[in-house]
């Protein structure tokens, strides 16, 4: 018996019976290919349907040449779209999970281009995008009537291709939500200006797509209650809408999630990093089921089953959706059934390499999981031929991923780590404020070791002589960096590294200035910690802005955080030496001076080394010899842990 019975009870979305209250949401993957299915778009999903998932929700689908970015989204504008759907559809009820299609339109919130030159954006009106800086045009009448037919074509497209139901994306500031909102709708046609007229374009659509599905199809909608962004309808309006789509009978659901494409703000509530509090959402989907009757599923941020569970046992929602989740474990919801929680790859919510990914038009993955998005290349272990002996040196997150691979292939194992436990540079990173789910990759790594019965010897570092007397078939050299130091004139001032402020081996005086090269989380962190220490933080940038190199929700969130600490950050400053009370800085590219004066402690930020003498001395040694991750050159936790997996599955 489970004991999550709320979250295995089978449910009924209109005529679609789905096996359990667990669904993949919608989430762009660029795994599609010239709009079309690739075989790694089949193999990412079959993946999760393997898994135990009850329903897939295909990512939002395009469908007219006012918004036709076929190299980003797949394109349900032609019949072209129909095989590789169907194909997809077929993967994934062989495992008994039935799959939706989800159709939507930007509208003025554009980003692409089909050739370098900006495109024409189409909204209900010539309101200006703040995130996007886009003026769209306002969309003549015919073109509106000539979208809710595309809806309805493409609709049908997604039924011939076998798909169980179709979802309508209403919300995160697109085109319906722009038709919706009185501070983007100006117009005064039949689809302007009083309530019911802006409500027209979504009844609309609605209506000629329940036409083309008839009753054996599932409907749904995609609705936000709250944008957090200024000009965002109110949660009230947003209920009333929903009661008169709910009076007119036809949508069988209706799907949660927060924030809006219009502004910053909005787009980290979008796909909240792990700063936001986990499960935020559960408030609004709880509020919607107060104010209509059909089921109601809701994501954002949960990433445990325990969590799903709570938000179904309150009543809060009837499905929960678990995309991060499920991108770091596909096999979350068999685990979860069948008592395995401990050995859930529970989600840390850094956005790296899922929405990192996606934004800069990269298949997605995991830090934690580099099989997802790859499920073709590295989906199946590789077989042996023969047992060996590995000896892995360094456990920090490329070391632990590269020992559990290697067992467990069939090799023998031993994984040594020179300090008295795991993670390496992930301790550092789960200690700063907000952060301290980033250590979740620890604890995840560290079950792996155990499952696959890793020998592990800690507070070991590793010479010569003892590879030598462990006559190892393979070394897997995972032995990491070290802070550096920037290379400038310093007299007399209190200069540390950030490493060693972040263990709390130094201490700083109250008016600090951090020279931040690395434009990546140790900078933000330590102005953050620094600042809620009650110090003056200056935050000197070697970059066009702080975070520069970390993924831009994480980044952007952060930076407000250090806003409202009152941390001033000055960007593209070039750390030049300092004296007793004075930093100094040249601006990247005036080449001006930038004078920091009354400074107490100067942190630096500055280029890790590698950490690989080791390296040098296995001349001597005749077996295989691999460097991963930062011993080859420093980088982050997703290339040391993906190093880590391909070495191994390759001894």
């Amino acid at each position: 018996m489970t004991q999550f019975s709320k979250l295995f009870e089978p449910i009924h979305l209109g005529p679609t019976r789905i096996k359990n209250r667990i669904f993949n949401p919608p989430h762009g993957t660029t795994l599609s290919s010239q709009g079309k299915v690739t075989d790694d778009l089949v193999a990412y999903h079959e993946a999760r349907a393997r898994g135990g998932v009850g329903l897939i929700v295909i990512e939002g689908m395009t469908f007219h040449h006012t918004y036709d970015y076929k190299g980003a989204f797949l394109y349900a504008g032609d019949d072209a779209v129909i095989s590789g759907l169907s194909k997809l559809h077929q993967a994934c009820t062989a495992h008994d999970v039935p799959v939706f299609g989800q159709l939507f339109h930007a509208g003025r919130a554009v980003r692409l281009s089909h050739d370098g030159s900006k495109s024409l954006a189409y909204s209900a009106s010539s309101v200006a995008d703040e995130r996007y800086r886009t003026v769209p045009v306002a969309m003549p009448n015919d073109m509106v009537w000539e979208i809710i037919d595309g809806y309805a074509q493409a609709a049908r497209r997604l039924a011939e291709a076998g798909l169980d139901g179709v979802e309508i994306l209403c919300s995160l500031g697109y085109l319906i939500s722009q038709f919706l909102n009185p501070h983007t709708n100006r117009r005064d046609d039949e689809f302007g200006g009083c309530f019911e007229n802006r409500l027209k374009f979504l009844r609309e659509i609605l209506n000629s797509v329940r036409a083309t599905l008839g009753a054996e199809k599932t409907l749904g909608i995609r609705i936000s209650l709250s944008e957090f962004t200024g000009n965002a309808m109110s949660p009230e309006e947003m209920l009333k809408i929903c009661q008169v789509i709910e009076q007119d009978g036809m949508v069988d659901y209706y799907s949660v999630i927060t924030g809006s494409s219009a502004t910053p703000e909005g787009w980290v509530r979008v796909f909240p990093p792990m700063a936001i509090e986990p499960g935020f959402v559960a408030g609004d989907s709880a509020r919607l089921k107060q104010a209509v009757s059909k089921p109601v599923l809701v994501a954002g941020r949960i990433n445990q089953p325990q969590l799903a569970e709570q938000i179904l046992a309150d009543g809060s929602a009837d499905m929960i959706g678990m995309a991060r989740a499920l991108i770091a474990d596909p096999d979350l919801p068999g685990k979860a059934k069948s008592g395995q929680v401990d050995d859930i790859r529970a989600c840390i919510g850094c956005n790296q390499a899922c929405v990192g990914h996606r934004l800069a038009h990269h298949p997605i993955s995991c830090i934690q999981n580099p099989v997802s998005g790859r499920e073709r290349e590295l989906g199946v272990p590789k077989s042996i031929r023969t047992a060996r002996k590995v000896m892995v040196v360094g456990g920090g997150p490329g070391g632990m991923k590269a020992a559990f691979v290697a067992a467990t292939r069939g090799h023998t194992v031993t994984l040594f780590e020179k300090n008295k436990q795991l993670g390496g540079q992930a301790i550092l990173a789960q200690a700063l404020p907000g952060r301290a789910e980033f250590g979740g990759v620890i604890t995840n790594l560290k079950r792996e070791l155990e499952i696959a019965d890793v020998n592990t010897v800690l507070g070991t570092e590793v010479t010569l002589d003892q590879i030598k007397t462990v006559a190892p078939d393979v070394v897997i050299i995972a032995s990491g960096a070290s802070a550096g130091l920037p290379e400038v004139e310093v007299e007399g001032a209190h200069m540390v590294d950030s490493w060693s402020l972040i263990r709390g081996e130094v201490n700083v005086g109250s008016r600090v200035v951090i020279a931040d090269w690395a434009c990546d989380w140790s900078g933000l962190g330590l102005a953050e910690k620094l600042a809620r220490d009650g110090c003056q933080v200056r935050l000197m940038v070697g970059g066009i802005v702080a975070g520069e190199s970390i993924q831009g929700i994480v980044r952007d969130h952060w930076i407000g955080e250090l806003h409202k600490l009152n941390v001033e950050i000055i960007p593209y400053a070039r750390f030049a030496g300092a004296d007793s009370d004075t930093a100094y800085f040249q601006h990247m590219t005036s080449g001006e001076p930038i004078i920091c004066e009354a400074v107490d402690t100067i942190v630096t930020c500055f280029a890790p080394k590698s950490e690989n003498l080791l390296l040098s001395e296995l001349g001597e040694f005749g077996g295989e010899v691999l460097v991963i991750g930062d011993a080859v050159a420093p980088r982050t936790v997703e290339e040391a842990v993906l190093e880590g997996f391909r070495a191994a599955n390759n001894v």
